[in-house]
């Protein structure tokens, strides 16, 4: 099962828990990317520690960047393959 690093509320460091993270298949436009590589910026600490609320709200998984491989794509994407 694949696992994620989740915020489920403002805090310190504690506030990361770390979790099996079902991704599901990707929907229309979307595609499925197994990460090899994720980029942290000083945003995701001031979306865990309440300075600059998440635009989603809770639970936020942190790390707006990141690379990986494409494991599936949803329909309509013409642009990648897995």
């Amino acid at each position: 099962m694949p696992k994620a690093i989740r915020i489920h509320a403002h805090g310190g460091p504690e506030v990361l828990t770390y979790e099996d993270a079902d991704p599901g298949q990707p929907g229309a436009g979307q595609v499925l990317i197994r990460h090899t590589a994720i980029g942290l910026n000083f945003i995701d600490v001031y979306h865990r520690s309440g300075l600059y609320p998440p635009p989603g709200g809770f639970p936020l998984i942190p790390g707006g960047e990141a690379a990986g491989v494409v494991l599936s794509v949803g329909a309509d994407v013409d642009w990648l393959k897995a």
